[in-house]
């Protein structure tokens, strides 16, 4: 908890409070009259933020509201930053290229070559999303997404490698005047939503997955649960019906008709008691945005010509010696996370296996890079 006690001292201290710490996992804070109505607070506290709590102390953690009251203090503050990490030493380059390419790039139906390599700098746009997932439990986390606006590749797996390295470097640089015009104009709102929408749907998915099967077999144990309740009182009641339906007589007659009734009644109570299961199963999904972080790297550039027949395209690679690490090729119709593409006869895109898959109604493939909207061939959307 120390890292969750280091920003709330942070923010108190940015909103006039005199903080010190008195135990390794507490603070006492003095705190000024518009902080203690926000946060609800007497003049003097203590915050415990360990899984023991000192007496007369206030527990912090990641639960509860306390993030909201901490962020309604922070207001729009900190949504966007920028910030320039630079290498120390000469540029490192990679010592086999044609090997890293070819881990990093795997195309099922075209061929490469490197046609350079220089060292540069690159903008990476960092995004970081709240996710909430409601059912009859609670389940939420943060989603972190990375975009190289440079090469229009996904960076998802770099930017998890340098987190800890942002980390633990101390001094915040801002990106130099040089390096902003050297890295370009970044992308306008249509591209960026069209691509961070399926990204982040991807990933909430995910991340949302093993909370889902929990709730599956919460839903399926109660449901059968009360299956088995009323489907044992509806066979008691059949079983009852049936013994009278060889009986004659006024009395015979009417406990028929109440057996019926009592039958009715039993489907139409289980019937509402599952609708309740549904509405309390129901899963509800909320995802905000809560900052955006426009990173300055250091990359070695790789340009790569991409040949499909007798046509060829040219791409940049970047490989990022912060971390020595590769980042996927470009991807211009799918998620983008892993590295094989197949490339497109007209336009050589680069697309995921399902870009070029076969029309569902007249099984010609097609690319859906090209054709976004509709089959070229037969026009089904």
């Amino acid at each position: 908890m120390s890292e969750l006690r280091d920003f709330v001292a942070e923010i108190l201290e940015r909103q006039g409070a005199a903080v010190e710490t008195f135990e390794p996992d507490a603070l006492e804070v003095l705190a000024p009259e518009p902080l203690r109505q926000v946060m609800e607070w007497p003049e003097l506290a203590r915050l415990a933020f360990g899984a023991e709590r000192p007496p007369h102390a206030i527990s912090i953690g990641l639960e509860g509201e306390w993030l909201d009251r901490f962020g309604a203090l922070l207001g729009e503050r900190g949504r966007w930053s920028e910030r320039q990490l630079t290498w120390t030493g000469p540029p490192s380059a990679p010592t086999n290229p044609d090997d890293i390419v070819n881990r990093a790039l795997i195309l099922l139906n075209a061929v490469w070559r490197i046609q350079g390599l220089n060292a540069t700098f690159t903008r990476c746009l960092v995004l970081t999303f709240r996710y909430t997932g409601w059912s009859d439990e609670k389940h939420e986390g943060l989603i972190r997404l990375g975009l190289n606006l440079g090469t229009g590749a996904v960076v998802d797996e770099v930017i998890a490698r340098l987190w800890p390295l942002l980390a633990q470097e101390p001094q915040w640089q801002a990106p130099q005047e040089s390096q902003r015009l050297a890295v370009g104009l970044g992308w306008d709102r249509k591209l960026l939503e069209s691509r961070v929408g399926p990204l982040l749907k991807h990933h909430v998915q995910q991340a949302l997955e093993p909370f889902m099967r929990g709730m599956r077999h919460r839903l399926e144990r109660d449901r059968d649960r009360v299956h088995a309740y009323f489907d044992k009182m509806r066979s008691e009641s059949l079983k009852r019906l049936s013994a009278l339906s060889n009986t004659i007589g006024e009395k015979s007659e009417a406990d028929r008709h109440r057996e019926m009734l009592r039958v009715a009644a039993f489907e139409r109570e289980y019937h509402s008691k599952i609708d309740d299961l549904r509405r309390n199963y129901a899963l509800r999904v909320k995802v905000e945005w809560i900052q955006m972080l426009d990173l300055y790297l250091p990359v070695q550039r790789f340009e790569v010509v991409i040949r499909r027949r007798k046509a060829e395209r040219l791409i940049q690679l970047d490989w990022h010696p912060l971390v020595r690490m590769m980042e996927p090729p470009p991807c211009d119709w799918g998620i983008g996370l892993d590295r094989q593409r197949l490339v497109c006869d007209e336009k050589l895109h680069l697309t995921d296996a399902a870009g070029q898959a076969s029309c569902s109604s007249c099984g010609k493939p097609y690319c859906r890079a090209c054709h976004r909207t509709a089959c070229p061939r037969c026009g089904k959307a």
